[in-house]
């Protein structure tokens, strides 16, 4: 119990004990610098963009990047992200505070959209939303496919633009 309470209320470590109690603290500070490392690169869609797969029928198409990108990315991104968010509603463009409220609701029509249609079941898609916008990717079987993609998706209510990232991939 006296050791105990000898350690617990500061006495000084042992001679030998110093070079141990140093070489704990340089270990937990090294730990805790790769913890922040790690958690500054770590990517994630830390704006909750809408990204979803709308069909899958090209084994070969590959998946392409999400809206992730790192804590630092984020950081930077966001004031430009707040200024073109709320501009169109400053314009009177938009009838919602901010562009980016729209995005959910688009992808749900978007995804609706080319389910119901039909022309795309061959094709592999997804498809991004941010600000109003729909980005297009994967692959479709011919350039007529992608366009006719871009068309309906750009007649929806509230897309302000598309953006056609669609690769053609021959059958």
């Amino acid at each position: 119990m006296k050791a105990m309470d000898t350690a617990l209320h500061g006495a000084r470590p042992a001679p030998g004990g110093q070079r141990a109690v140093r070489a704990v603290r340089a270990v937990a500070l090294a730990l805790a610098v790769v913890a922040c490392a790690a958690v500054a690169q770590e990517r994630r869609n830390y704006f909750n963009d809408p990204f979803m797969q709308l069909t899958l029928a090209i084994a070969q198409c590959p998946v392409p990047p999400g809206p992730e990108v790192s804590l630092s990315e984020m950081q930077a991104q966001a004031h430009g992200r707040a200024e073109r968010g709320t501009s169109c509603f400053r314009a009177g463009r938009c009838r919602l505070p901010n562009a980016y409220l729209y995005d959910a609701e688009i992808m749900e029509r978007v995804q609706k959209a080319v389910q119901v249609d039909g022309r795309f079941a061959d094709t592999s898609v997804w498809a991004l939303g941010q600000r109003r916008w729909v980005w297009l990717r994967g692959c479709v079987r011919s350039p007529e496919q992608a366009q006719a993609l871009e068309q309906l998706v750009r007649g929806l209510d509230d897309v302000e633009a598309v953006v056609n990232e669609l690769e053609v991939v021959a059958p």
